[in-house]
C-alpha cells in the first residue's frame, strides 16, 4: 500500500508549523480516523508529531481494527498511535485524557443515504451526540465537527459561491434528506453544548474534495472519472455536464482542518472547499488530460434548459479569518490522485 507523498506532507507541515505548540505533549481521539479524512489527519499527524518532535499521540476509534491494521500494516509500527473498536452511536469512553476531539465520522455516502436513510441519520445525530458528551467528560480543550455544505440545501441558480450564512430549502418529507438534515443537527446539537456545557466546538463545513485515499467507486464525480482512466475506459457523463462543482485537494483540506481545530472560532462554521467552480464536462476534460488524451469523454445526457446546479463553497471568511488559500491546482490535484492510485495497483 502506497502512503501519502512526502512532497504533501511538507506542504502540510509547512501551514502547520506554527500550530505545533499546541500539540506538545498533548493527545488526540478522531472518530472516522480510517476514512478519507481520517487517513489524512492520522497520517500528517504522525509526520508532523516525528518532524516536530511533538511527543503527542492520537487515539482512532474504529470499527474493525484488525482489519484497518492488516489493510494499513505500517500504522503498526507507531507507538504513540492508538485503536480502540466501537461504534460511534454507543462507544465507550476511554479512560483516558484528550486534549483534542476531532469527530469525522459519517461520510457523504450516496448508497446509505438512499438505501438506509434512518442509519444515516442515526449515525451522524446521536454519533455527534455521543462525541459530544465525551467531551464534556474529558473537559477538552478543542472538539472538531466536519459538517458539510449540503446543510446549506440546493444553491439555487442565481448563486455562484454559497455563504456560510447562507441556508436554501430541503424538503424534510423526502427520506433522501437524512444526510443534509442529520449535519444541520449535528451543528444544532453542538451549539447548543457549546451554550448549555460550555463545550469548544469548531466546525468545518466541508465540500467536495480530491487526493488520495478519495474512494473512487463511490458517487463522487471526480473519483468515477479517474477510476475510468486508470482501467483505461472512457469516461461516460450520464447527464449533461453543466452541473457545476469545486475541488480542494486532499493535503489543502488538512492543513484546513488542523488550523481550525486550533485557531477557529467556538460555534462558528467555516467553509471548507475551492471556490474554483469547474462543470463537470471541464472536470472529465481535465482528466482526460491528467491522462495524456490517452482516453475521452463523453456526455450522454441533452441539455434540459434547466438552469445551471451549483455546489461550489464561497470561502471569503475562512480566508479573511485563518489565512487559509487553495494552495494545490486542480491539475496538479488531479494528476497527484493517479499517481497514488496507480503506484497502489
Amino acid at each position: 500500500m502506497n502512503r501519502i507523498e512526502e512532497e504533501d506532507l511538507l506542504h502540510i507541515a509547512k501551514h502547520i508549523e506554527p500550530l505545533q505548540k499546541f500539540f506538545k505533549n498533548k493527545s488526540v481521539f478522531i472518530t472516522g480516523g480510517t476514512g478519507f479524512f481520517g487517513k489524512w489527519l492520522l497520517e500528517s499527524f504522525i509526520y508532523l508529531n516525528d518532524k516536530f518532535d511533538l511527543n503527542a499521540s492520537v487515539t482512532v476509534l474504529t470499527r474493525n481494527a484488525d482489519k484497518f491494521l492488516t489493510d494499513f500494516p505500517f500504522y503498526k509500527k507507531y507507538e504513540n498511535v492508538f485503536f480502540i473498536e466501537g461504534n460511534v452511536i454507543d462507544f465507550k469512553f476511554p479512560d483516558k485524557k484528550y486534549h483534542y476531539i476531532i469527530h469525522a465520522a459519517t461520510e457523504a455516502d450516496a448508497k446509505l443515504n438512499s438505501e438506509n436513510p434512518l442509519k444515516m441519520l442515526d449515525t451522524i445525530t446521536q454519533g455527534t451526540r455521543r462525541v459530544l458528551d465525551f467531551a464534556k467528560e474529558q473537559n477538552t480543550e478543542a472538539v472538531l465537527l466536519t459538517s458539510s455544505g449540503a446543510i446549506n440545501g440546493k444553491q439555487p441558480a442565481g448563486i455562484t459561491h454559497v455563504k456560510e450564512s447562507e441556508g436554501f430549502y430541503i424538503d424534510i418529507n423526502n427520506p433522501l434528506s437524512a444526510y443534509a438534515e442529520g449535519k444541520r443537527l449535528a451543528e444544532l446539537y453542538s451549539a447548543i453544548y457549546y451554550k448549555q456545557f460550555d463545550i469548544p466546538v469548531k466546525i468545518a463545513r466541508c465540500f467536495a474534495f480530491v487526493g488520495p485515499y478519495l474512494p473512487l467507486d463511490k458517487h463522487f464525480a471526480i473519483g468515477n472519472f479517474i477510476l475510468n482512466g486508470l482501467k483505461g475506459e472512457d469516461i461516460l457523463i450520464k447527464g449533461d455536464g453543466t452541473p457545476h462543482r469545486s475541488y480542494l485537494y486532499a493535503a489543502d483540506l488538512t492543513i484546513w482542518l488542523w488550523t481550525i481545530l486550533i485557531n477557529g472560532k467556538e460555534n462558528l462554521p467555516y467553509n471548507v472547499g475551492s471556490d474554483q467552480s469547474v462543470s463537470i464536462e471541464e472536470t472529465a476534460k481535465h482528466v482526460v488530460h491528467a491522462f495524456d488524451n490517452k482516453i475521452q469523454y463523453q456526455i450522454a445526457g441533452k441539455s434540459s434548459g434547466k438552469p445551471v446546479e451549483r455546489y461550489v463553497p464561497d470561502i471569503n471568511f475562512t480566508k479573511n479569518e485563518l489565512g487559509l488559500d487553495v494552495f494545490t491546482s486542480l491539475s496538479d490535484s488531479i494528476v497527484k490522485t493517479i499517481r497514488f492510485y496507480n503506484d497502489n495497483t
